[in-house]
């Protein structure tokens, strides 16, 4: 069951929220980094040849580059932070745990976290194919079905809209911490055991 609204659970999610915000804002240079790489080979991995190049520019967006591409065209670019902010309702959702410092809530934390980087490497491919499927002009005309860009298209908004809001409630959900409701369900029914045995 979802934690009932209260004073302390609304303090701990906004605690929890500002933690998450300040660590998503201070991480995000090196993050960007890391998912930009991961992206970068995964989609390598699918390429013959492997001509696709993920790149940091001064900017702090990824430049989408590729070797194929005329040297003296404008190179499109990523801001790699839109896709990564649902770490900040991550944090807040475990923070507003009944026990935010239980060792469960906490491993169920770390382990949310590892797969939230795996969903911001898979948002980062596909935004970097919608880039591919449609927004190249004639390049993605040529190289490009109209079925590969109605797919990638519609699974970049899906994942913008829907899936990155649905992802972190779904892992704190499954890797959540220990609720103390059902600890005071069983309370009456550890009373009424005792007056049977009198």
């Amino acid at each position: 069951m979802f934690p009932r609204l209260e004073w302390r659970t609304v303090l701990k999610a906004l605690a929890g929220f500002l933690v998450g915000l300040a660590i998503w804002i201070f991480l995000t240079p090196a993050y960007d980094k890391f998912i930009a790489a991961g992206a970068e080979k995964v989609i390598r991995a699918f390429e013959k040849p492997k001509v696709t190049r993920l790149q940091m520019a001064e900017d702090k967006n990824v430049t989408v580059d590729r070797a194929d591409f005329d040297p003296r065209s404008k190179r499109p670019a990523i801001p790699i932070r839109d896709l990564t902010f649902n770490i900040v309702l991550l944090t807040a959702l475990f923070a507003a745990s009944k026990r935010p410092f239980s060792d469960r809530n906490i491993l169920g934390f770390v382990i949310s976290l590892a797969l939230l980087a795996v969903s911001h490497i898979f948002g980062a491919v596909v935004e970097v194919m919608s880039i591919y499927v449609a927004k190249l002009g004639m390049w993605s005309t040529v190289h490009y079905s109209d079925l590969e860009r109605n797919v990638w298209g519609v699974l970049n908004h899906f994942y913008r809209l829907v899936l990155m809001y649905a992802i972190a409630f779904a892992l704190w959900w499954i890797f959540r911490g220990p609720d103390t409701a059902p600890v005071k369900e069983a309370a009456p029914a550890a009373a009424r055991r005792k007056k049977k045995k009198r």
